[in-house]
């Protein structure tokens, strides 16, 4: 046989031993029971006979199984996942991690295989925004805004709270000088006094005023301890977004724009005072009666047929920061600390623990009961709030007293107030 022949013959020999189809499997099954045996039946469909040996002991058509090679990242697909989230996506991080925690050294190309799915499924979750509805007095949104506003010629930055209710679409917006803690107090106080009423919870994003720490893997959550505190005194659930995913607040998302946009704009203003009145009046002429896009009617109507009644009410009780109560150590150069800002006191207290009493934005000082000093509260940061008399004498030497003396810290005030000049 010639060297052509012989591939010929090889070539119709693989031919007849390819995967023959269900249909002639069945015939081979039918031939069979009439009595052919297995060199007639490969003969009549054109095959080979361990083809036909193989169908028949199988009793049916079956199809050719490729050995499976074990993957390298078998078994840690939750693993994965949770890591990929962990790192926003980031595989060669994952990578990282395998290497480190799992002892497995992976090419970047076979985590990015690994994680493809879950790449998808993440950006997606990224741009799709859930609509949901809340019923009625359920929910409020709340959120700052940054813009510059021309007020008395001159560009000023100014935060703009804004809240949104999410069953009537009602918007509340108030303007404040910073973002801080406070602002998001008053602002919130604000609203509920605008609304007459309290929601039963309120949702936020991550500010860091309000939360200390949220994990984006778990979803824990750990707020802030003076917001619980200040949750638990109006009695409603705070809620934060997860992170990254600011569009669940997407109503008051869009409410921060909407303001910026529409009642803002490009006015000028002659006052802060003047700004503030505009936007009371958009809120009451504007906002309250155009016809919301998403759900067709004016919100003050909605509000007023189905909101307002289940609102929890207010019932006079009066704002959360009108009295605060802290504990503060004076500091080397005679101050305490309150929010960034430092306010003096006499400097024989210094190293001394005092409390601190903040009420009506008055501040007041207090050593063993006795109020020793009093700063009205300033609205700015890092700011000094100073009395001369406090720090008087604080550069010159005193008298080494007697051992068991009493403290200089507890002489009668009338000798302090000799030595400085006057009351405290």
């Amino acid at each position: 046989m010639t060297e052509s022949s012989e591939v010929s013959a090889r070539l119709e020999q693989l031919r007849g031993d390819r995967m023959r189809t269900p249909d002639e499997v069945a015939a081979m099954l039918r031939l069979r029971a009439l009595g052919w045996g297995e060199r007639r039946i490969a003969t009549a469909l054109g095959c080979n006979r361990r083809t036909v040996r193989r169908y028949l002991a199988a009793e049916g058509w079956v199809g050719y199984r490729r050995p499976r090679r074990p993957k390298l990242l078998e078994g840690l697909e939750d693993w994965l996942a949770e890591r990929f989230r962990r790192h926003r996506g980031n595989a060669d991080v994952v990578r990282q991690d395998l290497l480190r925690e799992r002892g497995l050294a992976v090419s970047l190309r076979t985590v990015e295989r690994a994680v493809a799915g879950l790449r998808q499924a993440l950006r997606a979750e990224a741009r799709a925004t859930l609509r949901f509805e809340t019923p009625p007095g359920h929910q409020l949104q709340i959120d700052f805004g940054e813009t510059r506003v021309a007020i008395a010629g001159e560009r000023v930055r100014v935060y703009l709270f804004v809240a949104t209710l999410g069953y009537s679409r009602r918007v509340f917006v108030q303007a404040f000088r910073h973002d801080r803690q406070s602002a998001w107090f008053d602002g919130i106080e604000a609203a509920f006094r605008h609304f007459g009423g309290v929601p039963r919870e309120v949702l936020f994003d991550n500010a860091r005023a309000l939360v200390d720490h949220h994990d984006a893997a778990t979803r824990e959550v750990s707020f802030n301890e003076r917001l619980a505190a200040f949750a638990d005194y109006w009695s409603f659930r705070p809620r934060a977004c997860a992170p990254y995913r600011a569009r669940t607040k997407g109503k008051d998302e869009r409410g921060v724009g909407y303001v910026k946009g529409n009642a803002v704009a490009g006015h000028p203003f002659l006052s802060w005072a003047a700004l503030e009145a505009h936007l009371g009046w958009w809120m009451r002429e504007i906002a309250d009666r155009h016809i919301h896009g998403t759900t067709g009617e004016k919100p003050i109507e909605r509000f007023t047929r189905a909101e307002a009644a289940v609102l929890r009410p207010i019932d006079g009780r009066p704002p959360f920061r009108q009295l605060r109560e802290l504990v503060r150590r004076v500091q080397a150069d005679g101050t305490i600390e309150l929010d960034t800002n430092a306010y003096t006191v006499p400097w024989r207290l210094i190293g001394e623990t005092v409390q601190v009493v903040v009420a009506g934005g008055r501040i007041s000082i207090r050593h063993r009961g006795i109020e020793l000093a009093a700063h009205a509260e300033t609205t700015g940061r890092r700011q000094r709030v100073a009395v001369a008399a406090h720090l008087a004498g604080i550069g010159q030497r005193q008298p080494e007293r007697p051992a068991g003396n009493e403290p200089e810290l507890l002489r009668p005030l009338a000798e302090y107030e000799r030595a400085a000049g006057g009351g405290w």
